[in-house]
Protein backbone atom coordinates (compact mmCIF):
# COMPACT_ATOMS: atom_id res chain seq x y z
CA UNK A 1 0.00 0.00 0.00
CA UNK A 2 1.53 3.30 -0.98
CA UNK A 3 2.24 5.97 1.56
CA UNK A 4 1.64 9.69 1.25
CA UNK A 5 3.92 12.50 2.32
CA UNK A 6 2.63 15.81 3.62
CA UNK A 7 5.18 18.35 4.81
CA UNK A 8 4.39 20.51 7.79
CA UNK A 9 2.15 18.08 9.68
CA UNK A 10 4.41 17.95 12.72
CA UNK A 11 5.57 21.58 12.80
CA UNK A 12 2.66 23.09 14.70
CA UNK A 13 4.30 23.07 18.11
CA UNK A 14 7.56 24.64 16.98
CA UNK A 15 6.56 27.26 14.42
CA UNK A 16 5.74 30.76 15.66
CA UNK A 17 2.14 31.90 15.42
CA UNK A 18 1.32 33.43 12.05
CA UNK A 19 -1.20 36.20 11.43
CA UNK A 20 -4.47 35.29 9.74
CA UNK A 21 -5.92 36.99 6.70
CA UNK A 22 -9.00 39.15 7.00
CA UNK A 23 -11.19 36.55 5.37
CA UNK A 24 -10.80 34.28 8.43
CA UNK A 25 -13.05 36.46 10.63
CA UNK A 26 -16.03 34.16 10.02
CA UNK A 27 -14.09 31.07 11.11
CA UNK A 28 -14.52 29.56 14.58
CA UNK A 29 -13.62 26.35 16.39
CA UNK A 30 -16.74 24.75 17.81
CA UNK A 31 -15.01 21.77 19.41
CA UNK A 32 -11.46 20.91 20.51
CA UNK A 33 -10.73 17.19 20.83
CA UNK A 34 -8.84 16.21 23.99
CA UNK A 35 -7.54 12.73 23.11
CA UNK A 36 -9.41 11.25 26.08
CA UNK A 37 -12.85 9.64 25.83
CA UNK A 38 -13.80 11.97 23.00
CA UNK A 39 -10.94 10.70 20.81
CA UNK A 40 -8.72 12.70 18.54
CA UNK A 41 -7.22 13.20 15.07
CA UNK A 42 -10.40 13.45 12.96
CA UNK A 43 -9.65 12.69 9.30
CA UNK A 44 -13.22 12.70 8.04
CA UNK A 45 -15.75 15.49 7.88
CA UNK A 46 -19.12 15.62 9.58
CA UNK A 47 -22.69 14.67 8.67
CA UNK A 48 -25.41 17.21 9.48
CA UNK A 49 -28.79 15.97 10.69
CA UNK A 50 -31.42 17.77 12.73
CA UNK A 51 -29.02 20.60 13.47
CA UNK A 52 -26.49 18.22 15.05
CA UNK A 53 -23.16 17.06 13.65
CA UNK A 54 -22.01 13.43 13.52
CA UNK A 55 -18.42 12.39 12.91
CA UNK A 56 -15.50 10.09 13.67
CA UNK A 57 -12.02 10.28 15.15
CA UNK A 58 -9.29 7.91 14.07
CA UNK A 59 -7.24 7.34 17.20
CA UNK A 60 -7.09 7.90 20.94
CA UNK A 61 -10.20 7.70 23.05
CA UNK A 62 -10.89 4.65 25.18
CA UNK A 63 -11.30 2.30 22.24
CA UNK A 64 -10.35 2.10 18.58
CA UNK A 65 -11.39 5.60 17.55
CA UNK A 66 -14.75 7.16 18.24
CA UNK A 67 -18.08 8.11 16.72
CA UNK A 68 -19.45 11.33 18.19
CA UNK A 69 -22.37 13.72 18.00
CA UNK A 70 -22.03 17.46 18.49
CA UNK A 71 -25.17 19.12 19.85
CA UNK A 72 -25.80 22.81 20.39
CA UNK A 73 -26.16 23.95 23.99
CA UNK A 74 -26.80 27.67 24.01
CA UNK A 75 -23.86 29.29 22.25
CA UNK A 76 -21.67 26.21 22.76
CA UNK A 77 -21.46 22.72 21.31
CA UNK A 78 -21.45 19.59 23.47
CA UNK A 79 -19.72 16.37 22.41
CA UNK A 80 -21.84 13.26 22.99
CA UNK A 81 -19.79 10.05 22.53
CA UNK A 82 -21.86 7.53 20.57
CA UNK A 83 -19.40 4.66 20.31
CA UNK A 84 -15.81 3.73 21.18
CA UNK A 85 -15.97 1.06 18.42
CA UNK A 86 -15.27 -1.83 20.73
CA UNK A 87 -16.96 -4.27 18.36
CA UNK A 88 -13.89 -5.17 16.34
CA UNK A 89 -13.04 -2.40 13.89
CA UNK A 90 -10.56 0.40 14.44
CA UNK A 91 -9.31 3.55 12.72
CA UNK A 92 -12.40 5.06 11.08
CA UNK A 93 -11.12 7.46 8.41
CA UNK A 94 -14.47 8.06 6.66
CA UNK A 95 -17.58 9.92 7.74
CA UNK A 96 -20.53 8.20 9.31
CA UNK A 97 -23.73 8.56 7.26
CA UNK A 98 -27.35 7.73 7.92
CA UNK A 99 -28.79 4.81 5.98
CA UNK A 100 -32.38 4.49 4.74
CA UNK A 101 -33.19 2.53 7.90
CA UNK A 102 -32.20 5.46 10.14
CA UNK A 103 -29.08 3.75 11.44
CA UNK A 104 -25.68 5.40 11.37
CA UNK A 105 -23.23 3.57 9.09
CA UNK A 106 -19.46 3.80 8.85
CA UNK A 107 -16.27 1.96 8.03
CA UNK A 108 -12.93 1.33 9.68
CA UNK A 109 -9.69 0.95 7.77
CA UNK A 110 -8.41 -1.73 10.13
CA UNK A 111 -9.69 -4.33 12.56
CA UNK A 112 -12.18 -7.14 12.13
CA UNK A 113 -11.42 -10.83 12.20
CA UNK A 114 -8.80 -10.51 9.43
CA UNK A 115 -7.53 -7.03 10.28
CA UNK A 116 -8.79 -5.79 6.89
CA UNK A 117 -11.42 -3.36 8.19
CA UNK A 118 -15.15 -3.51 8.77
CA UNK A 119 -18.47 -1.89 7.98
CA UNK A 120 -20.53 -1.13 11.08
CA UNK A 121 -23.79 0.50 11.99
CA UNK A 122 -24.97 2.18 15.15
CA UNK A 123 -28.54 2.16 16.44
CA UNK A 124 -29.77 4.81 18.89
CA UNK A 125 -31.61 3.99 22.07
CA UNK A 126 -35.28 3.20 21.53
CA UNK A 127 -36.14 4.96 24.77
CA UNK A 128 -34.84 8.14 26.37
CA UNK A 129 -31.19 7.86 27.33
CA UNK A 130 -30.73 8.47 31.07
CA UNK A 131 -27.53 10.47 30.49
CA UNK A 132 -25.45 12.12 27.76
CA UNK A 133 -23.05 9.16 27.75
CA UNK A 134 -25.26 6.38 26.43
CA UNK A 135 -23.40 4.51 23.69
CA UNK A 136 -25.39 3.55 20.62
CA UNK A 137 -25.62 -0.18 19.90
CA UNK A 138 -22.91 -1.28 17.48
CA UNK A 139 -23.36 -4.02 14.90
CA UNK A 140 -20.77 -5.35 12.44
CA UNK A 141 -22.38 -5.35 9.00
CA UNK A 142 -19.37 -6.83 7.20
CA UNK A 143 -15.81 -7.85 8.09
CA UNK A 144 -13.48 -7.66 5.10
CA UNK A 145 -11.50 -10.84 4.49
CA UNK A 146 -8.69 -9.49 2.31
CA UNK A 147 -6.81 -10.64 -0.77
CA UNK A 148 -7.78 -12.36 -3.04
CA UNK A 149 -11.50 -12.84 -2.37
CA UNK A 150 -12.36 -9.61 -0.61
CA UNK A 151 -11.14 -6.08 -0.11
CA UNK A 152 -8.82 -4.51 2.45
CA UNK A 153 -9.09 -1.08 4.07
CA UNK A 154 -12.13 1.00 3.11
CA UNK A 155 -10.62 4.47 3.35
CA UNK A 156 -12.17 7.92 3.07
CA UNK A 157 -15.40 7.80 1.09
CA UNK A 158 -19.02 7.70 2.20
CA UNK A 159 -21.04 4.55 1.81
CA UNK A 160 -23.96 5.03 -0.61
CA UNK A 161 -27.30 3.26 -1.18
CA UNK A 162 -29.39 2.56 -4.27
CA UNK A 163 -33.19 2.49 -4.30
CA UNK A 164 -33.22 -1.25 -3.56
CA UNK A 165 -31.24 -0.78 -0.35
CA UNK A 166 -27.93 -2.09 -1.69
CA UNK A 167 -24.81 -0.49 -0.22
CA UNK A 168 -21.77 0.44 -2.33
CA UNK A 169 -18.23 1.45 -1.45
CA UNK A 170 -14.56 0.83 -2.17
CA UNK A 171 -11.51 -0.67 -0.51
CA UNK A 172 -8.02 0.68 -1.01
CA UNK A 173 -6.41 -2.70 -1.61
CA UNK A 174 -7.33 -6.37 -1.66
CA UNK A 175 -9.44 -8.01 -4.31
CA UNK A 176 -8.24 -10.29 -7.09
CA UNK A 177 -5.13 -8.23 -7.81
CA UNK A 178 -4.61 -6.69 -4.35
CA UNK A 179 -5.16 -3.25 -5.90
CA UNK A 180 -8.57 -2.45 -4.45
CA UNK A 181 -12.23 -3.17 -5.06
CA UNK A 182 -15.70 -1.74 -5.54
CA UNK A 183 -18.16 -3.75 -3.47
CA UNK A 184 -21.91 -4.15 -3.14
CA UNK A 185 -23.76 -5.29 -0.01
CA UNK A 186 -27.26 -6.59 -0.69
CA UNK A 187 -29.90 -7.04 2.04
CA UNK A 188 -30.22 -10.71 2.94
CA UNK A 189 -32.41 -11.79 5.83
CA UNK A 190 -31.31 -9.85 8.89
CA UNK A 191 -27.97 -8.94 7.35
CA UNK A 192 -26.18 -8.34 4.06
CA UNK A 193 -24.44 -10.43 1.44
CA UNK A 194 -21.30 -8.92 -0.10
CA UNK A 195 -20.26 -9.13 -3.74
CA UNK A 196 -17.10 -7.70 -5.28
CA UNK A 197 -18.43 -6.02 -8.43
CA UNK A 198 -15.02 -4.79 -9.60
CA UNK A 199 -11.40 -5.60 -8.79
CA UNK A 200 -8.95 -3.01 -10.05
CA UNK A 201 -6.27 -4.18 -12.51
CA UNK A 202 -2.64 -4.71 -11.59
CA UNK A 203 -0.92 -1.74 -13.20
CA UNK A 204 0.70 1.46 -12.01
CA UNK A 205 -1.79 4.10 -13.17
CA UNK A 206 -5.03 2.56 -11.87
CA UNK A 207 -6.21 0.95 -8.67
CA UNK A 208 -5.84 1.81 -4.99
CA UNK A 209 -8.98 3.94 -4.58
CA UNK A 210 -9.07 6.16 -1.52
CA UNK A 211 -12.53 7.64 -1.98
CA UNK A 212 -15.86 5.92 -2.49
CA UNK A 213 -18.19 5.98 -5.51
CA UNK A 214 -21.20 8.11 -6.37
CA UNK A 215 -24.29 7.05 -8.34
CA UNK A 216 -26.25 8.85 -11.05
CA UNK A 217 -29.99 8.59 -11.70
CA UNK A 218 -29.48 5.60 -14.01
CA UNK A 219 -27.60 3.58 -11.40
CA UNK A 220 -24.13 4.06 -12.91
CA UNK A 221 -21.25 4.34 -10.46
CA UNK A 222 -18.43 6.87 -10.76
CA UNK A 223 -15.20 7.11 -8.81
CA UNK A 224 -11.48 7.80 -8.72
CA UNK A 225 -8.43 5.66 -8.11
CA UNK A 226 -5.00 6.97 -7.16
CA UNK A 227 -2.76 4.48 -8.94
CA UNK A 228 0.40 3.02 -7.47
CA UNK A 229 2.60 6.11 -7.80
CA UNK A 230 1.95 9.63 -6.56
CA UNK A 231 1.56 11.09 -10.03
CA UNK A 232 -0.96 8.67 -11.51
CA UNK A 233 -4.62 7.81 -11.14
CA UNK A 234 -7.84 7.71 -13.14
CA UNK A 235 -11.55 8.48 -13.15
CA UNK A 236 -13.77 5.49 -13.89
CA UNK A 237 -17.40 4.52 -14.48
CA UNK A 238 -19.10 1.22 -13.69
CA UNK A 239 -22.28 0.44 -15.65
CA UNK A 240 -24.49 -2.57 -15.06
CA UNK A 241 -25.56 -4.68 -18.06
CA UNK A 242 -28.12 -7.45 -17.39
CA UNK A 243 -26.63 -10.86 -18.09
CA UNK A 244 -23.12 -9.43 -18.17
CA UNK A 245 -22.64 -7.64 -14.89
CA UNK A 246 -20.72 -4.49 -14.06
CA UNK A 247 -18.50 -3.13 -16.85
CA UNK A 248 -15.73 -0.62 -16.14
CA UNK A 249 -14.83 2.31 -18.41
CA UNK A 250 -11.94 4.73 -17.97
CA UNK A 251 -13.22 8.29 -18.28
CA UNK A 252 -9.80 9.88 -17.82
CA UNK A 253 -6.22 8.85 -16.96
CA UNK A 254 -4.03 11.49 -15.37
CA UNK A 255 -0.77 12.35 -17.14
CA UNK A 256 1.26 13.92 -14.31
CA UNK A 257 1.31 17.30 -16.04
CA UNK A 258 -0.88 20.36 -15.72
CA UNK A 259 -3.81 17.99 -15.27
CA UNK A 260 -2.42 16.88 -11.88
CA UNK A 261 -2.22 13.41 -10.39
CA UNK A 262 -3.23 11.34 -7.37
CA UNK A 263 -7.00 11.93 -7.13
CA UNK A 264 -7.53 10.91 -3.52
CA UNK A 265 -10.86 12.68 -3.23
CA UNK A 266 -13.96 11.33 -4.89
CA UNK A 267 -16.42 13.00 -7.25
CA UNK A 268 -19.48 15.21 -7.03
CA UNK A 269 -22.07 15.64 -9.79
CA UNK A 270 -24.07 18.74 -10.65
CA UNK A 271 -27.60 18.86 -12.06
CA UNK A 272 -26.33 18.73 -15.64
CA UNK A 273 -24.38 15.52 -15.07
CA UNK A 274 -20.95 17.16 -14.94
CA UNK A 275 -18.44 15.52 -12.61
CA UNK A 276 -16.06 17.50 -10.43
CA UNK A 277 -13.03 16.23 -8.55
CA UNK A 278 -9.54 17.09 -7.34
CA UNK A 279 -5.98 15.90 -7.45
CA UNK A 280 -3.63 16.22 -4.48
CA UNK A 281 -0.56 16.53 -6.67
CA UNK A 282 0.76 18.49 -9.63
CA UNK A 283 -0.97 21.00 -11.83
CA UNK A 284 0.58 24.22 -13.08
CA UNK A 285 0.70 25.61 -9.54
CA UNK A 286 2.14 22.49 -7.95
CA UNK A 287 -0.66 22.23 -5.37
CA UNK A 288 -3.06 19.92 -7.16
CA UNK A 289 -5.99 20.66 -9.43
CA UNK A 290 -9.76 20.93 -9.52
CA UNK A 291 -11.16 19.30 -12.66
CA UNK A 292 -14.43 18.89 -14.52
CA UNK A 293 -15.58 15.98 -16.68
CA UNK A 294 -18.54 16.84 -18.92
CA UNK A 295 -20.60 14.25 -20.82
CA UNK A 296 -20.25 14.63 -24.60
CA UNK A 297 -22.25 12.00 -26.42
CA UNK A 298 -20.65 8.65 -25.67
CA UNK A 299 -17.49 10.21 -24.22
CA UNK A 300 -16.41 12.72 -21.62
CA UNK A 301 -14.50 15.99 -21.93
CA UNK A 302 -11.84 16.66 -19.27
CA UNK A 303 -10.93 20.20 -18.21
CA UNK A 304 -8.85 21.63 -15.37
CA UNK A 305 -10.96 24.45 -13.96
CA UNK A 306 -8.43 25.57 -11.34
CA UNK A 307 -4.81 24.85 -10.45
CA UNK A 308 -4.02 25.32 -6.78
CA UNK A 309 -0.84 27.03 -5.63
CA UNK A 310 1.48 24.64 -3.84
CA UNK A 311 3.44 26.13 -0.96
CA UNK A 312 5.10 22.71 -0.71
CA UNK A 313 5.02 21.85 -4.38
CA UNK A 314 4.19 18.28 -5.36
CA UNK A 315 4.10 16.93 -1.80
CA UNK A 316 0.47 15.75 -1.80
CA UNK A 317 -0.48 18.85 0.18
CA UNK A 318 -3.45 19.63 -2.04
CA UNK A 319 -7.04 18.39 -1.65
CA UNK A 320 -7.35 14.95 -0.07
CA UNK A 321 -11.16 14.83 0.22
CA UNK A 322 -14.09 15.17 -2.14
CA UNK A 323 -15.49 18.54 -3.08
CA UNK A 324 -18.91 19.74 -1.96
CA UNK A 325 -21.33 21.63 -4.21
CA UNK A 326 -24.09 24.02 -3.14
CA UNK A 327 -27.42 24.80 -4.83
CA UNK A 328 -25.84 27.63 -6.82
CA UNK A 329 -23.12 25.35 -8.21
CA UNK A 330 -20.27 26.74 -6.09
CA UNK A 331 -17.58 24.23 -5.15
CA UNK A 332 -15.99 23.94 -1.69
CA UNK A 333 -12.94 21.99 -0.63
CA UNK A 334 -9.89 21.78 1.61
CA UNK A 335 -6.15 21.39 1.15
CA UNK A 336 -4.20 19.28 3.61
CA UNK A 337 -0.98 21.23 4.06
CA UNK A 338 -0.90 24.08 1.56
CA UNK A 339 -2.63 27.42 1.90
CA UNK A 340 -0.85 30.67 2.72
CA UNK A 341 0.80 29.29 5.87
CA UNK A 342 1.44 25.65 5.01
CA UNK A 343 -1.14 24.23 7.41
CA UNK A 344 -3.96 23.66 4.95
CA UNK A 345 -6.91 25.71 3.81
CA UNK A 346 -10.64 25.86 3.09
CA UNK A 347 -11.53 27.29 -0.31
CA UNK A 348 -14.48 28.15 -2.54
CA UNK A 349 -14.67 28.16 -6.35
CA UNK A 350 -17.34 30.28 -8.05
CA UNK A 351 -18.15 29.88 -11.75
CA UNK A 352 -18.07 33.34 -13.35
CA UNK A 353 -18.10 34.66 -16.93
CA UNK A 354 -14.32 34.87 -16.70
CA UNK A 355 -13.85 31.34 -15.39
CA UNK A 356 -13.76 29.85 -11.94
CA UNK A 357 -12.83 32.35 -9.22
CA UNK A 358 -10.95 31.16 -6.13
CA UNK A 359 -11.74 32.45 -2.63
CA UNK A 360 -9.68 31.45 0.41
CA UNK A 361 -12.16 31.02 3.25
CA UNK A 362 -9.56 29.94 5.80
CA UNK A 363 -5.78 29.57 5.77
CA UNK A 364 -4.87 27.49 8.79
CA UNK A 365 -1.89 28.58 10.89
CA UNK A 366 0.09 27.68 14.02
CA UNK A 367 -2.43 29.49 16.21
CA UNK A 368 -4.07 26.64 18.12
CA UNK A 369 -7.24 26.80 16.00
CA UNK A 370 -6.77 23.64 13.99
CA UNK A 371 -4.42 22.57 11.22
CA UNK A 372 -4.13 20.14 8.30
CA UNK A 373 -7.72 19.42 7.28
CA UNK A 374 -8.24 16.15 5.44
CA UNK A 375 -12.03 16.46 5.57
CA UNK A 376 -14.62 17.53 3.07
CA UNK A 377 -16.88 20.54 3.68
CA UNK A 378 -20.45 20.09 4.91
CA UNK A 379 -22.90 22.83 3.84
CA UNK A 380 -25.94 23.80 5.93
CA UNK A 381 -29.08 25.24 4.33
CA UNK A 382 -28.17 28.75 5.51
CA UNK A 383 -24.71 28.52 3.92
CA UNK A 384 -22.81 27.72 7.12
CA UNK A 385 -19.86 25.43 6.49
CA UNK A 386 -18.58 22.70 8.81
CA UNK A 387 -15.53 20.47 8.76
CA UNK A 388 -12.65 19.09 10.78
CA UNK A 389 -8.92 19.67 11.04
CA UNK A 390 -6.85 16.63 11.86
CA UNK A 391 -4.31 18.41 14.08
CA UNK A 392 -4.06 21.53 16.22
CA UNK A 393 -6.63 22.87 18.59
CA UNK A 394 -6.19 23.65 22.26
CA UNK A 395 -4.99 20.11 23.06
CA UNK A 396 -3.39 19.28 19.70
CA UNK A 397 -5.85 16.49 18.85
CA UNK A 398 -7.75 18.33 16.14
CA UNK A 399 -10.93 20.38 15.95
CA UNK A 400 -14.37 20.70 14.43
CA UNK A 401 -14.69 24.09 12.76
CA UNK A 402 -17.48 26.31 11.46
CA UNK A 403 -17.42 29.13 8.88
CA UNK A 404 -20.40 31.47 8.89
CA UNK A 405 -21.36 33.18 5.61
Amino acid sequence: MKRKSCLGLTLIAVVASLSLAAHAQTYSVIYNFTGAGDGGYPYAGVTLRGGNLFGTTTYAGVGNGTVYELMRSGSNWVNIPLSALAGGGNEPTARVVFGPDGKLYGTTAQGGNQGAGVIFNLTPWMTVCPSLNCSWRENLVHQFQGFPNDGIAPWYGDLIWDLQGNIYGTTGSGGANDTGTVFELSPSGNGYTEQIIYSFPHNYDEGYPRASVIMDGSGNLFGTATGFTDNAGNVFELSYTPGVGWVESDLYKFQNGDDGGDPEGGLVMDGLGNLYGTTAWGGSGGGGTVFELSPAGNSWTFKVIYSLRGLFKNQNCGPRASLSIDAAGNLYGTTACDGANGYGSVFKLTNTQNGWAYTALRDFAADGKGANPFSNVTIDTDGTLYGTAQLGGSAGYGVVWMIKP
